[in-house]
């Protein structure tokens, strides 16, 4: 199992602390260092920053959104910093939800999901291949454009430049079982978002028969710590925001997946709590237990026990969001024995 570096997205402003984590992180040996976007930060930008001031670890987005971009547009992007990085980059895309894609994206949510990301996918590749100009006669991502407000004068591209590895590496973040199962199919790897070593079959039958050299990287929070309950409390910031704030009441993929993970009316709870302006209960109300088993905390005593766990299962990356370079080499330190 190798190890990546999570970073995340920015909360106010940049982090000082990121470039230095990912240049311990490739002196530790990590295989790579990812970064995100919400709305705010986008995903790319710090990415290249990191880039020139690494120069083995790959580089890897997790996730950059699909509603941010025309496929093509996230297609440049990628082929261009894998360019100036020496073929490290790595894409790893995620199609949000309702909430972010209609309120920030301004953009309807796509009526099929599973549809709209193949799509996107299959674009993206085309683009990369360079085999041909890009033509797909899609639902929600048609090259050319032949709909509404169409001038009937677009003509099939392909790029100019030409793409470093034609097979860059794609990955999706996918949580429901028919996502994932397309994501076996059409991409070259899966980001879960929430992974707990005993917890598997939530995912779907997909899980049981992956392709082979397919990438399994779950993003999970890691904290080398006396006190676990302590160290818990950022996991449950993170999930009290995912599970109360990233969706609306009705429609929140994440709050669906904590309940499939056993913890239905907690799930809820936090959602009332949050939705209802009590942040600090919202956080609180998520259980101790489900922060622990998607997580790393504790003792090193304790994380060397539990990462055996997350090494036995089809997890062929493990990408922390460790906050300290104690904690990145702590994990190094156990993951080489």
């Amino acid at each position: 199992m190798r190890l990546g570096l999570a970073l995340g997205y920015w909360g106010r402003g940049p982090s000082p602390d990121h470039v230095p984590l990912a240049q311990e992180a490739e002196r530790l040996g990590y295989d790579s260092v990812w970064t995100a976007e919400s709305w705010g930060s986008d995903v790319f930008t710090p990415l290249a920053w990191i880039a020139a001031h690494t120069s083995r670890i790959r580089l890897g987005t997790a996730v950059a959104q699909m509603a941010a971009r025309p496929p093509t547009t996230t297609a440049m992007h990628a082929l261009t910093l894998d360019h100036l990085s020496g073929g490290r980059m790595m894409l790893g895309l995620g199609l949000s939800g309702p909430q972010v894609v209609e309120g920030w994206y301004g953009r309807p949510f796509p009526s099929s999901p599973l549809t709209a990301t193949r799509e996107y996918v299959d674009v993206v590749r085309q683009v990369l291949r360079r085999e041909a100009p890009v033509e797909l006669a899609g639902r929600f991502h048609s090259h050319p454009y032949r709909g509404p407000g169409a001038t009937g004068l677009g003509k099939p591209l392909k790029p100019i430049t030409h793409p470093l590895r034609p097979g860059l590496p794609i990955l999706l973040g996918a949580e429901g079982p028919k996502n994932v199962a397309q994501t076996t199919r059409i991409a070259d790897g899966w980001l879960p978002l929430y992974w707990s070593p005993a917890r598997p079959e939530v995912y779907g039958p997909a899980v049981r028969e992956l392709p082979e050299n397919f990438l399994v990287a779950p993003l999970a929070q890691a904290r080398v710590c006396d006190d676990v309950a302590e160290g818990l409390l950022p996991v449950k910031a993170m999930l009290g925001f995912y599970i109360g704030g990233m969706g609306h009441a009705a429609r929140n993929f994440h709050a669906d997946l904590m309940a499939r993970m056993g913890y239905e009316e907690e799930a809820h709870r936090i959602q009332e709590l949050f939705m209802s302006g009590r942040r600090e209960e919202a956080v609180l109300a998520v259980p101790d237990a489900f922060a622990d088993e998607i997580s790393l905390v504790g003792p090193r005593e304790r994380i060397a026990e539990r990462l055996e766990l997350w090494r036995k299962g089809p997890v062929t990356d493990l990408l922390a969001l460790a906050p300290d370079p104690h904690t990145l080499r702590v994990l190094a330190e156990l993951n080489s024995r």
